[in-house]
């Protein structure tokens, strides 16, 4: 039984809605209380954290998001991760290397490699110390189909990523991958 729940991510965990300024320009809102871990609350009856916001990067995340809003405090601790982070990442524009486990140290997460994988694996492992026995569990990106080549490129760069999930499952204890991709 989770009491306590973190979501970690970006628009997709902070249920970010599209709007349109008065002149016609697009405008983003997060409004949690529409997002997936707001149901979970609702559904179970415990409390769901949104550490999450819309275009949120890993590298971001641990850079500045966190300590900013006090993400890592004890306080905070939690039972469960749920960690969707990767869109903002993995996108061409953003051009981040996506790396591998091998990006991780695992004596001393300062030292992890600055790549996607490395700011994702700082993140699960600050949380390992925050909350040692708590279980993590990693999104990988939805399914979604290709209408060009740059969608191609990215959908590919997603689907490394998802390996790369899968793989930490196995490395550190206590962690699952949710399979968006395949499922």
């Amino acid at each position: 039984i989770f009491r306590k729940i973190a979501c970690i991510g970006d628009s997709l965990s902070s249920g970010e809605f599209e709007g349109k300024t008065a002149d016609g320009q697009k405008s983003y809102h997060d409004m949690f209380e529409y997002s997936w871990g707001q149901y979970i609350a609702r559904a179970a009856g415990n409390t769901v954290y949104n550490f999450s916001r819309g275009g949120m990067t890993a590298q971001e995340y641990c850079d500045a998001f966190a300590k900013m809003n006090g993400l890592w405090d004890k306080e905070k601790a939690c039972q469960a991760y749920i960690i969707a982070l990767g869109v903002n990442d993995l996108n061409l524009k953003a051009n981040n290397e996506i790396g591998s486990e091998n990006d991780i140290c695992a004596e001393d997460y300062t030292k992890n490699k600055d790549t996607v994988a490395g700011w994702y694996a700082r993140i699960i492992q600050r949380y390992k110390k925050i909350s040692p026995d708590a279980k993590f569990f990693f999104v990988t990106m939805p399914r979604a189909e290709c209408s060009d080549e740059k969608e191609a490129a990215v959908k590919e760069r997603h689907r490394k990523f998802s390996e790369v999930l899968r793989r930490f499952a196995e490395i550190f204890d206590n962690s699952y991958v949710i399979d968006l991709e395949k499922y």
